[in-house]
């Protein structure tokens, strides 16, 4: 894998076929293996950041040693073998499971809310199906079907824990009121009438050895890929591809022509000390009246490792504006009417496929951006033959 900085692409078009895929994250890793193991081509990859891995790149911090995932935490899970099985050809993925704490008022809690959190938080015993019984007594029956987060949350869990563990959080991380945002993104917060508290529920979980970033760097480890860093996109670049596969942001590629679809990024404050710092990978602060959302120390992501030093960050969300990397896609309604048109003009492009979290503007996790590009290059393989 040539790894340049920027520079002048091709001038003119070689005999086999050129592919130009925009973002070495996942999604344009995944696709470019796929492709030059599946046809006679050419790939270039370019990011116009100065390293490979998108939100996903990870690096050992020269003051400690730790492996840091740069952008934030990142554990693989997924249900599904084939991805689980593809991610671990370019590294070992090793066990672990992912173990949140909540910081409240009333005490440190087990997430997702299970049955532990439940009896710790009401000081009761209750067995799961006391558990079920007693929450119905708490939450709010005159809601049919919810239309919104908070009334997704008042349905199924109540006042109190809402209010406990998910209003301040869901806050400060969305910036709107909860009833603003639609009620499946509490769909994807489990809640468990046993003592289970494994985050996830995938059958298989695990971080790499050696980093998310040494992962991307085998994957594109390829005589016909190309990769060229700190090296930004534009449309000019096309005309020299035989087809592009995009994962940038959507409105970015049509210069916001529409407008600028909603985004929620973050910020982090780094913290350093001696030994271990707070006993956990994630604590969550899901109380107002601390600014930031959550602590993450990333010695306990690799406790394979041993560390005398440790260092963590507390992450902060904001809108994102210009120049800023974007996280989360929002989604309210207006992004939504935002978006059909974005994708309108999408479908006119000939030559592009849009790929991955921003390039779909979809709330996708690791294991879902692979097995997404693994299709598409499948496919796309297929159809060139």
């Amino acid at each position: 894998m040539p790894l340049q900085p920027s520079g002048t692409l091709h001038s003119s078009r070689p005999m086999r076929k050129h592919f130009l895929i925009v973002g070495a994250g996942f999604s344009g890793a995944t696709l470019a293996r796929e492709l030059v193991e599946g046809l006679d081509c050419q790939v270039t990859v370019i990011d116009e950041r100065p390293h490979l891995g998108g939100n996903c790149h990870s690096q050992r911090d020269p003051a400690t040693g730790v492996m840091v995932h740069v952008y934030g935490p990142h554990i693989f899970h997924t249900d599904r073998e084939e991805v689980w099985n593809y991610v671990n050809r370019f590294d070992r993925f090793q066990p672990f499971i992912n173990r949140i704490k909540a910081s409240t008022s009333r005490g440190i809690f087990t997430l997702p809310i299970n049955l532990h959190t439940i009896n710790q938080f009401f000081q009761k015993r209750l067995n799961p199906e006391q558990a079920r019984e007693f929450l119905k007594t708490l939450s709010d029956s005159s809601i049919g079907e919810p239309k919104n987060f908070e009334e997704h949350a008042l349905k199924f869990l109540g006042r109190e824990l809402y209010e406990g563990f998910l209003y301040g959080y869901t806050v400060k991380q969305w910036g709107c009121e909860p009833r603003e945002l639609p009620a499946s993104i509490l769909k994807r917060l489990p809640l468990r009438f046993n003592y289970d508290d494994n985050y996830y529920l995938g059958a298989f979980q695990g971080i790499p050895t050696n980093g998310y970033t040494a992962v991307m760097e085998k994957m594109l480890d390829h005589p016909r890929v190309q990769v060229r860093v700190s090296t930004r996109f534009d449309r000019g670049m096309e005309g020299e591809f035989d087809h592009t596969f995009y994962s940038g942001p959507l409105d970015g590629y049509f210069d916001y022509s529409q407008g600028r679809l909603g985004y929620r990024t973050v910020t982090f404050e780094r913290i350093e000390a001696e030994g271990d710092y707070q006993g956990n990978p994630i604590i969550n602060y899901p109380d107002l009246r601390d600014p930031f959302t959550r602590i993450h120390e990333h010695k306990h992501f690799t406790p394979w490792e041993s560390h005398q030093r440790t260092v963590g960050f507390k992450e902060y969300s904001k809108e994102t504006g210009a120049g800023d990397v974007p996280y989360y896609p929002k989604r309210l309604e207006g992004d939504r009417k935002l978006l059909e048109e974005y994708q309108q003009l999408a479908r006119e492009v000939q030559g592009v496929s849009f790929v991955g979290r921003l390039g779909t503007y979809r709330y996708m996790d690791m294991h879902q951006v692979i097995g997404e590009a693994l299709d598409l290059a499948r496919s796309f393989v297929m159809n060139c033959r």
